[in-house]
């Protein structure tokens, strides 16, 4: 459990950072646009004096300074217009129009919205005169357009950045407890090995010796359970080839073991076709699954009494089996994690059957496992999917 809380407290701390970035940086730019618009607004002004020095200029006017201002001005869009508000002058502007009589069109609807966003200086032709004005309408230069949007643009590259880096730290993490998996059960499965080997010699000789003993052919069947779980444990990290194999049989054989050793208040109800039902499969790590799925069912309902179904469920390209109980139900809040490595509800257990369930439906058999459906004290039913053979 400590790597998850690493995880979490690191995905959060990922998460904080790229808030406060993007917090900081919103902060920062509006700033900054703010500036930028009073400065550009400042030219404006200086360029609408200058446009109006020319209109007003007679023939002793030194134009040299007015002319070099108002040429200066190759960023910022401008329109201006007389007091009945038709078009005198344009420059900066962007206009994409076949003909001139649309070309004006533009323009003017461009000044209307420009006047309407409060992007005009009022100059007086006449200081005596009121009525006598022109109107300079301005824009966002391209430049401060391109600023305003850089903080989002920034906002997307740092939430990318924590997506990628919580992925990463995701399949990592999961590459470990990979390696972490196979290693235990390679371990587990040579550490079996030896005295399995061990326990199959002293039943054979038991049998020479007491061959008429009714206990030693149930101590060689739990002697072949253990070698059969040894086997299991043996094939994970390995690739088994699957192999055409009669669904029904297999699910019959978990249920017979399984009824053997569960107390005569659980009872199993097999729901299955009259047919036979073939999937390419690993056998030995299938039954592995059924019986995870079953304990954690007998679990569920304290032993009994209750009802465990079994069902095989045809759909499509797919054959489903799926495994229900009448037993305690999952909380709605533990759904999403039972199927975590850790997670476990019981007072005693490990919280890795269903992990080990996933894994073996998923990456040997890609198919998938889920919990269908799951009710506070009415019971679980989990799904199985795979394809067809």
């Amino acid at each position: 459990m400590k790597w998850i809380d690493r995880i979490r407290l690191v995905k959060i701390i990922l998460v904080i950072t790229a808030v406060v970035i993007a917090v900081v940086s919103l902060v920062v730019f509006h700033f900054l646009i703010n500036d930028l618009s009073k400065e550009e607004r400042s030219r404006m002004s200086v360029w609408a004096e200058a446009m109006h020095s020319l209109n007003a200029a007679d023939e002793t006017t030194d134009l040299n300074l007015v002319l070099k201002v108002i040429n200066e001005n190759n960023t910022i869009p401008v329109i201006v217009l007389d007091a009945e508000g038709k078009l005198q002058v344009f420059r900066n502007v962007d206009i994409k129009a076949d003909n001139y009589a649309d070309s004006l069109k533009v323009v003017s609807s461009l000044a209307r919205q420009w006047l309407l966003s409060g992007r005009m200086i009022k100059l007086s032709a006449d200081k005596h005169n009121n009525s006598e004005f022109i109107l300079v309408c301005y824009d966002e230069s391209t430049m401060l357009k391109r600023l305003a949007m850089y903080p989002y643009v920034l906002l997307g590259v740092v939430l990318l950045f924590v997506f990628i880096a919580i992925f990463i730290l995701l399949v990592s993490k999961r590459a470990e407890q990979n390696k972490v998996w196979v290693g235990l059960s390679k371990e587990t499965a040579h550490q079996l090995g030896t005295p399995i080997s061990s326990l199959m010699a002293w039943i054979e000789i038991l049998k020479e010796q007491y061959p008429n003993d009714a206990l030693i052919p149930e101590m060689d069947k739990d002697v072949k359970r253990l070698q059969l779980i040894s086997e299991r444990f043996s094939k994970i990290g390995s690739l088994p080839e699957p192999v055409p194999t009669n669904l029904k049989e297999v699910l019959e054989h978990v249920i017979e073991y399984m009824d053997r050793r569960t107390s005569h208040g659980v009872v199993f109800v097999r729901d299955f076709p009259d047919k036979d039902v073939w999937l390419k499969m690993n056998a030995s790590l299938f039954e592995w699954v059924i019986e995870n799925l079953c304990k954690n069912a007998v679990d569920a309902m304290s032993g009994g009494p209750g009802t465990i179904t079994v069902r095989i469920v045809e759909e499509d390209n797919k054959i489903c089996v799926e495994v229900s109980d009448t037993g305690k139900g999952i909380k709605k809040k533990n759904l999403s994690h039972v199927f975590r490595p850790g997670f476990t509800t019981k007072q005693r257990g490990w919280g890795l059957g269903l992990s080990l369930a996933k894994r073996i439906i998923e990456d040997y058999h890609k198919g998938k496992i889920f919990v269908k459906w799951s009710e506070v004290n009415k019971g679980t039913t989990f799904r199985v999917e795979l394809r067809e053979a």
